[in-house]
């Protein structure tokens, strides 16, 4: 069983930076493969980042293309989210998930962390 906990959430102005980590336990996630989503308020989960079990490989929402980056440290048992250029439509709660088998599913997810951005 693979835990997940999400940090660095918080409050930021439009344009600035925030980086967000998710630390697992449990279970190590070298093999697995990480994900980021988020869930804005009346609105559905929506899929934000992907990262292959050895960090070879990274998918992006066209949506935060070119401004978010996912990475991941298997020694940390980590895997991080760092947001730049922020809009106030990324606000949103954000969850770590982890899955062995690549496809739309995900058994294993975090509680959240709230990020705001003020415009």
């Amino acid at each position: 069983q693979v835990r997940l906990v999400e940090s660095g959430g918080g409050l930021v102005q439009a344009g600035g930076s925030l980086g967000l980590s998710c630390a697992a336990s449990g279970r190590t996630i070298s093999g697995y493969h990480m994900a980021w989503f988020r869930q804005a308020p009346g609105r559905e989960r929506d899929f934000v980042a992907r990262i292959s079990w050895n960090g070879g490989s990274t998918t992006y929402a066209d949506s935060v293309k070119g401004r978010f980056t996912i990475s991941r440290d298997n020694a940390k048992n980590t895997v991080y989210l760092q947001m730049n250029t922020l809009k106030a439509e990324d606000t949103a709660v954000y969850y770590c998930a982890a899955q062995l088998v690549p496809g739309p599913s995900y058994p294993y997810w975090g509680q959240g962390t709230q990020v705001t951005v003020s415009s």
